[in-house]
């Protein structure tokens, strides 16, 4: 299986879905130069969010620890702790800072003929 995103409609490989470790996190680097926070939770869901840190400029999120709020599921920065959403990139810390969320699925490999 092969985890891709889509990026500007189009449906981007970024890994092989092995690759994720349900509860971790793990940056990917985009071909427009952006890093995005990949996340498997333990139920099997998949979110990727921006890995920079808008309260900070770093490219940590990837190495927040996931939890739930309300049965929101989020990753909390390494750094300065605030918890952003998974499913809306939204702070619940901070209502007015966000960050983007981007789709995420699994796909069947296609052997090359």
């Amino acid at each position: 299986m092969m985890l891709e995103l889509s990026l500007d409609g189009t449906w981007l490989p970024i890994c092989e879905d092995s690759a994720l470790t349900p509860g971790r996190g793990m940056a990917a680097l985009l071909p427009d130069g952006r890093q995005v926070a990949l996340f498997r939770d333990r139920a099997g869901r998949l979110y990727a969010i921006d890995n920079r840190d808008p309260f900070t400029g770093a490219q940590v999120l990837s190495r927040g620890l996931l939890g739930s709020a309300g049965g929101r599921p989020f990753v909390a920065s390494p750094l300065l702790k605030q918890r952003f959403d998974l499913e809306t990139g939204r702070c619940l810390d901070d209502e007015e800072v966000s960050v983007a969320v981007l789709p995420a699925r699994t796909r069947e490999l296609v052997p090359a003929a």
